[in-house]
Parts: C-alpha cells; structure tokens; sequence
C-alpha cells in the first residue's frame, strides 16, 4: 500500500504545476481545475486529488509528529 502526503500547490503553467512539500518542490500535470494554494495528492506525476485545507494541514501534522 503506498500512502500520499499532501503537497501545496506553488505555481501554475497551463497544465503543468508546482507543489511544494516543505522538504522539496515537485512538478506534476493536472487534468482537475486547480488554484495556487490548493493541496493537493500526486501520484505518478498526476495530480489526482485536490483535498480540503484543513484535512491536508492534519495530514501533515500526523506525519509530521511520525517523522520525530
């Protein structure tokens, strides 16, 4: 089973994008109408979901804690 931890998105170009995960940056397309500051889950360079602010920040804080 593979897990997904949200990303930011940073920057826009067209269909191509930038999503920021603290720790380093990674481009990925998009088929899904997105804004920068939208989180985001990436899987083999797609975005494949775009989720709620809060539940991404609460994502990041349970890896977060998990990485200590």
């Amino acid at each position: 089973m593979c897990l997904s931890i949200p990303g930011k998105i940073t920057e826009i170009n067209g269909k191509d994008v930038i999503v920021d995960y603290n720790t380093e940056k990674r481009k990925a397309k998009t088929l899904l109408n997105v804004e920068i500051g939208d989180y985001v889950i990436i899987n083999g360079g797609l975005i494949i979901e775009k989720i709620p602010k809060e539940d991404a920040i609460q994502a990041l804080k349970i890896t977060q804690c998990n990485q200590n």
